[in-house]
Order: structure tokens, then sequence, then C-alpha cells
């Protein structure tokens, strides 16, 4: 069992920055691919930028690549969301998932751990 916890989220300007943090519990953090989805009021979750287990690979959706960077330190147990040049568009709750899988998943279907979720509002 892994507990996901988010934090980081707020209210920033158009083109401002934002990092956000998610901290799991127990021992095998490592052994754990991480994701980061958005939901934004009226519409369905989608994909942000997931991680490999070991942080080497990253893969970020379209809409983010270049402005949002996801990383880890497994020496933590946190996975991180670094936000630049926001969009009033990037408003949304922000979540981390996790599964524990040799494979980068992108689908929410492929996670099996979710945090609460942080609310990010960029204001125009």
């Amino acid at each position: 069992q892994v507990q996901l916890v988010e934090s980081g989220g707020g209210l920033v300007q158009a083109g401002g920055s934002l990092r956000l943090s998610c901290t799991a519990s127990g021992r095998t953090f490592s052994s754990y691919v991480m994701g980061w989805f958005r939901q934004a009021p009226g519409k369905e979750r989608e994909f942000v930028a997931a991680i490999s287990r070991s942080g080497g690979y990253t893969i970020h959706d379209d809409s983010v690549k270049g402005r949002f960077t996801i990383s880890r330190d497994n020496a933590k147990n946190t996975v991180y969301l670094q936000m630049n040049s926001l969009k009033s568009e990037d408003t949304a709750v922000y979540y981390c998932a996790a599964v524990n899988s040799i494979v980068v998943v992108t689908s929410e279907k492929g996670y099996d751990y979710w945090g609460q979720g942080t609310q990010v509002t960029v204001s125009s």
C-alpha cells in the first residue's frame, strides 16, 4: 500500500511558476512509476507527465511540454512537477499517482494509487 500526499498548489498569475511535490509513504518508492494528472472543472482527468522508477526517463503531454518538468528524488520518496510559464488553462486540481511497474504508464487506468489532489489556479 502506498499513500501519496501532494503539496505546493496555490494561486499564481499567468506567466508565473509553481512547484508541486508529492511524497509517498513506504520504503519501496523506487519501485514505482510516478505520474501527474490534472482535472479542470467540468472536464475529465488528463495525463500531464510521468517518470520512470530511476528518473532516467520522463514523458510530458504536448500541452505542457517545454513548460512543465517532472522529476523525482528517491532518497526523499518525493516526485515533483515544476510548472513554469503558467497559463489560465492550466487551472485544475493536480493529482499524483503511482504504479508498481517497469513500464512508464500514461493512462489513468494504469495507476493503482492516487493522492488527494492539490488545487492550482492561474489568474489571467
